[in-house]
């Protein structure tokens, strides 16, 4: 749905476009390498040695993939980054893995839906990086991705976010130079920030709307890349008899959600659990509300979410996700997990988990618990970004909670992972899924223009196939686009 004001033929916008691109000395990659990273080596890989992760160097749009060296500077690439959950940290047999945001550029995935949701229009002529700006409406890491990836194409850029984010998300904002448009309430208020983009859209002709929330792109880089990372890390450590049993997301924008789709294709008894905050619970119990898990959206259903293809929901509570937090990243807590058992080892690795991440651990855990899963059973859950994001919100809790001494880590320790249960979940029937998939009517079509065919072809299980298999001609407009800049 995203408009912009096109006064040049698209074949003109792909000459202005290219021209771009060769003064900056860009190539744009495939979405088939940022699969398998490996086959951009050669002079790439030389220049890379010499870039740092989130350097504005277009280069770095080889690292949008899950397998970069974890080095901040100058890593090539791997296998996937990911770290497996003792059972002294989860207290089930299940094996809980996690797969690591932190080492794409800007230390979030995010910067994958970014480009997901602007190239295709980008190498296709529909975008004119000479005259448009990139507007990315967010709750805070697909904005940063955003404004990331448009830098790195020659983009000019504007992230409208709610005012109540981490302070984090802001420094960062400011030190890109994208313009920032600060809208009313945090985490939950979605409709304010698509109530500012109405406005962009009416009134400032040269802005094109990015929407994570309704843009395919989004679902399709999940779909073929993270869908394709975590089958080959199951592959890498499953024994002859595990089993996928389940991949756990927060619903967000849903795009992660899709790898899930994928995932089903390969592994069809694998079970897709959608996670949201207990304190806005819109797919457990149609509800709404206010909450401190940032990043994973609210009060609606995205249109890019493939409801269809959901099993199971899951609501954390925000209060959980902010004392394990603290747990994890306090040097009592940290101390009181050594004492339980968990090796320093992977207490380090503990700083990888933002607070979105510790959402989607806890739910995993719960999920294991409700499904009564054992140790040949494997889950996966994406750790979207890590504690670099959220040190002022560790600080605002010892300002309004003082200092955090062991009784208090030994109380979050015993109630917050210990305690774990399976309250709040929602095993969704053929019927269940309807009706959530209905409710994307009252946002989708009375507030944001869509039409009821476009809800209706929503449901069948074609239209999604046929969507994620668009990515095979992006792949082939990109080769092309590419001849056509001329860089090598």
């Amino acid at each position: 749905m995203a408009q912009a004001s096109m006064t040049t033929t698209s074949d003109t916008i792909l000459k202005n476009t290219a021209q771009r691109c060769r003064e900056l000395d860009i190539i744009v990659p495939t979405f088939a390498q940022m699969k398998e990273p490996s086959s951009s080596n050669g002079p790439l890989g030389e220049r890379l040695n010499g870039t740092g992760l989130s350097d504005s160097d277009p280069a770095n749009l080889f690292r949008i993939t899950w397998k970069n060296e974890p080095v901040a500077e100058g890593g090539g690439f791997n296998s996937g980054n990911w770290i497996e959950f003792p059972s002294e940290i989860t207290g089930v047999p299940t094996r809980i893995v996690g797969i690591v945001g932190k080492h794409f550029p800007t230390g979030s995935h995010k910067v994958g839906a970014a480009f997901g949701c602007l190239v295709p229009r980008l190498i296709s002529g529909q975008f004119d990086p000479t005259q448009h700006k990139a507007v990315w409406p967010s709750t805070g890491n697909f904005c940063r991705g955003g404004v990331f990836v448009g830098s790195l194409l020659g983009c000019e850029s504007v992230a409208v976010l709610p005012e109540e984010m981490s302070n984090e998300r802001f420094q960062w904002l400011e030190s890109a130079g994208a313009e920032v448009i600060l809208t009313p309430g945090g985490e939950s208020n979605v409709k304010e920030i698509y109530d500012e983009v109405r406005t962009i859209r009416e009134t400032r002709p040269e802005c094109v709307i990015f929407n994570q929330f309704e843009e395919f792109g989004n679902a399709v880089w999940h779909y073929h890349v993270t869908g394709a990372l975590v089958d080959e890390i199951f592959r890498q450590i499953a024994g002859p008899t595990d089993r996928l049993a389940a991949f756990v997301s927060a619903t967000g924008s849903a795009g992660t959600l899709a790898a899930g789709d994928y995932l089903r294709t390969l592994h069809p008894l694998l079970r897709v659990v959608a996670v949201e905050a207990l304190q806005c619970p819109t797919l457990l119990r149609c509800g709404f509300g206010e909450h401190r898990i940032e990043g994973i959206g609210d009060k609606h259903i995205p249109w890019i979410h493939n409801v269809r293809n959901t099993d199971t929901v899951v609501a954390v509570d925000d209060e959980q996700c902010l004392a394990l937090m603290r747990l994890f990243a306090e040097p009592v807590g940290r101390n009181y997990l050594l004492n339980q058992g968990v090796s320093s080892e992977f207490i380090e690795e503990l700083s990888l988990l933002g607070i979105s991440s510790i959402c989607n651990l806890v739910a995993a855990i719960k999920t294991a618990h409700y499904f009564e899963l054992d140790s040949r059973d494997v889950l996966f859950v994406p750790l979207t970004d890590s504690m670099d994001l959220y040190g002022s919100r560790v600080e605002e809790r010892r300002q309004t909670q003082g200092l955090y001494g062991e009784p208090l880590a030994a109380a979050d320790f015993s109630r917050y992972l210990q305690g774990i249960g399976t309250d709040n979940m929602r095993e969704l029937s053929y019927h269940d899924r309807k009706a959530l998939h209905n409710l994307k009517y009252f946002t989708w079509v009375e507030q944001q223009g869509r039409e009821v065919d476009e809800l209706e072809r929503l449901w069948d299980p074609d239209f999604w196939t046929e969507t994620y298999a668009i990515v095979d001609e992006w792949d082939r407009q990109i080769s092309s686009f590419n001849a056509r800049v001329g860089v090598t």
